[in-house]
């Protein structure tokens, strides 16, 4: 979508109903349609940013995120990286139930919510992370660092 349609379509739209009055009801209008055009993208950036939070947390896998190039604004989806169960295969129907404190939950939720996902998803991408962690430590050997450097 161009923003600029859509902002001088409501700029168009205020001018036009002011030329419904007289001389001062018409600069009026023009007044505001110019205040309109520099907070009008703002909100319409706001709104779609809206939009996708709440089709993201709808979706069992992924996000929508809102992107901008130049004055084109578009909605796209992205697949979660770590939607897997580890192997690959994708298979999400194993359950567990947990106990959490309620300050751990109420962090769990806000951390869901401040990355535009369930609370589920957000569990699992951070076990995910945490269990491939603790593998690839394991697998070099303790502590010991192997590589090279130069001066």
């Amino acid at each position: 979508m161009k923003m600029s349609l859509v902002v001088d379509g409501l700029t168009s739209d205020v001018v036009a109903v002011g030329e419904l009055g007289d001389d001062a009801v018409a600069e009026a209008a023009e007044r505001i349609a110019a205040v309109l055009v520099r907070s009008a993208q703002g909100r319409i950036l706001d709104l779609l940013s809206d939009a996708a939070a709440e089709l993201s947390a709808d979706l069992p896998e992924g996000r929508v995120d809102v992107r901008i190039a130049g004055d084109d604004v578009f909605l796209a989806y992205v697949e979660d990286e770590f939607a897997s169960d580890g192997d690959g295969n994708g298979d999400l129907s194993a359950r567990i139930t947990l106990r959490l404190g309620e300050s751990l939950k109420a962090r769990v939720e806000e951390g869901a919510s401040s990355e535009g996902i369930s609370v589920n998803t957000f569990i699992v991408r951070v076990l995910e992370r945490g269990t491939s962690a603790q593998r690839s430590r394991s697998r070099r050997g303790g502590n010991r660092l192997r590589g090279y450097g130069t001066t």
